[in-house]
């Protein structure tokens, strides 16, 4: 499938937006999918293998990227071994060039001295490096995780990409999550036994007390609420 000019693909997200607003999560990836074919995938953080279920579901053997920043909890990464070995996915991990040692060597430990610069530098750029043979990707936003993202659309346009966004569960709430889990006895990454409730990198992520917003264990003490992926 050819890549298709930016102006169609931004007038196509917008329309899909409205038409499948109320559209069950896996037939948004199946649109994606039959739309833009192997010009599609979805990314997974691996808090939890909901949205590898829901897309290997519809679309049995999807693409499934995860972006391993090398700071992650080892948890995390059991958690990516387990869903590729159980769900019909196919998972590519996506890293730096340079390994920690040698970024920490070049830069110093960036999360300890500037968050912003350290997550454009090993989470949004080999994101978008990975996404460049792509017309269109999906992500696991949805409007009840936090005021900044309470309007998420099911599909939109990127502008800093150049590319359509689907968030096949924009408008699922906490609780739909928890019973698609039960129901489908969905593989979670065990930090969330421990409280971690929105998992990162293991240097900016705590657990969260209770009673606080579920993603204030990320970047704890700082004003910081994105890492810049989905905005």
């Amino acid at each position: 499938m050819t890549l298709c000019p930016t102006n169609s693909l931004e007038a196509l997200a917008l329309d899909a937006a409205r038409n499948l607003e109320d559209a069950p999560a896996g037939e948004i990836v199946r649109w994606a999918h039959e739309t833009f074919g192997d010009r599609f995938a979805i990314t997974a953080s691996m808090a939890d293998g909901v949205l590898s279920h829901v897309a290997s579901t519809a679309v049995p053997g999807i693409k499934v990227l995860f972006l391993d920043t090398g700071y992650h909890f080892a948890e995390t990464i059991g958690t990516r071994d387990a869903i590729a070995a159980t769900y019909d996915v196919e998972v590519e991990t996506i890293t730096h060039p340079l390994r920690v040692p040698e970024h920490e060597a070049e830069y110093g430990k960036l999360y300890e001295i500037d968050s912003d610069l350290c997550c454009a530098i090993r989470k949004v750029w080999p994101l978008d490096r990975a996404l460049k043979p792509y017309d269109a990707w999906a992500g696991g936003v949805r409007r009840s995780e936090s005021p900044t993202r309470a309007n998420t659309p099911v599909v939109a346009w990127d502008p800093k990409r150049g590319k359509v966004k689907v968030n096949p569960l924009a408008t699922w709430t906490d609780e739909q999550v928890d019973a698609y889990v039960e129901q489908h006895s969905i593989l979670v990454n065990p930090l969330r036994e421990l409280g971690f409730l929105s998992i990162g990198c293991e240097p900016c992520t705590r657990p969260v007390a209770p009673g606080e917003d579920a993603r204030a264990g990320r970047w704890s003490g700082s004003s910081k609420t994105e890492c810049g992926i989905n905005i």
